[in-house]
């Protein structure tokens, strides 16, 4: 069953058509990738579907509701999280204080002191309970200006977890990392999805990580959708190839 559902999506900015007729079905708990060379309209594809941007046409659904029109805030209510290429947290707050902040937005304001008590409490253990998912719960007092990049994006991550999405979308989860931090946020992400259900849609330039843990995947080039199907399919698609993969890739 289709969790998310993008329809026939068309952006411009001037006279550059920046998404060309975008349609993508994923599937519930699926891993996908959406890749493409610089300026093929990825960001301004994850722009639309989380209400940064309105398209000119087309239609997003998700988990049964038309989406396109609402503001990102609602969205992300509705069970859609993400995370950015660039680093999205409060530096000068505490790794714990940047997931119970997210925390306290998500389960929403109130002006009675008992209630706030109580779920100060809860927040507080629910808070550990995700620092526990992404590997920070012994940096926990640490302030997050002084992580390091990996660990950054990894409570980048716990952000995002914090508004308990259905669907996470991520941006270049990866980039600038080393090789030892991309391997472990993508054994995260895989032990997330599975643990949790959790489907994830992804935008990276590493090959390998992406024909390592995407179950689909979809090419961009120029706005416009190449090729979507499984890795075999892609690495197997000579206008893919062409247009994008080249020599990065290499038959299994």
């Amino acid at each position: 069953m289709a969790i998310l559902e993008v329809r026939n999506i068309v952006k411009s900015f001037g006279g550059l058509r920046a998404l060309q007729d975008v349609t993508l079905s994923v599937e519930k708990g699926e891993i996908r990738a959406v890749i493409g060379p610089n300026g093929a309209g990825k960001s301004t594809l994850f722009n639309v579907m989380t209400g940064l941007l309105a398209p000119d046409s087309g239609n997003v659904v998700f988990d049964g509701e038309q989406i396109i029109g609402m503001p990102p805030h609602r969205i992300i209510r509705k069970g859609i999280g993400r995370s950015f290429q660039i680093t999205n947290i409060f530096p000068r707050m505490s790794v714990f204080e940047n997931v119970q902040v997210a925390l306290f937005s998500h389960h929403g304001k109130s002006r009675n002191p008992l209630h706030l008590a109580r779920k100060f409490t809860e927040i507080g253990e629910e808070t550990i309970a995700i620092l526990e998912q992404v590997g920070l719960a012994g940096k926990y007092d640490m302030s997050a200006s002084i992580l390091s990049h990996g660990d950054q994006k990894r409570l980048e991550i716990a952000i995002s977890l914090a508004s308990r999405p259905k669907l996470l979308m991520l941006d270049e989860p990866t980039a600038g990392m080393s090789r030892f931090e991309s391997r472990e946020t993508v054994s995260l992400l895989q032990r997330i999805s599975r643990e949790q259900g959790l489907t994830l849609i992804f935008t990276e330039h590493d090959m390998d990580i992406v024909f390592a843990i995407s179950e689909k995947i979809m090419v961009l080039q120029q706005g416009a959708v190449i090729a979507d199907g499984t890795p075999a399919e892609i690495k197997a698609n000579p206008e893919v190839r062409k247009a994008y993969l080249g020599e990065e890739i290499t038959e299994s």
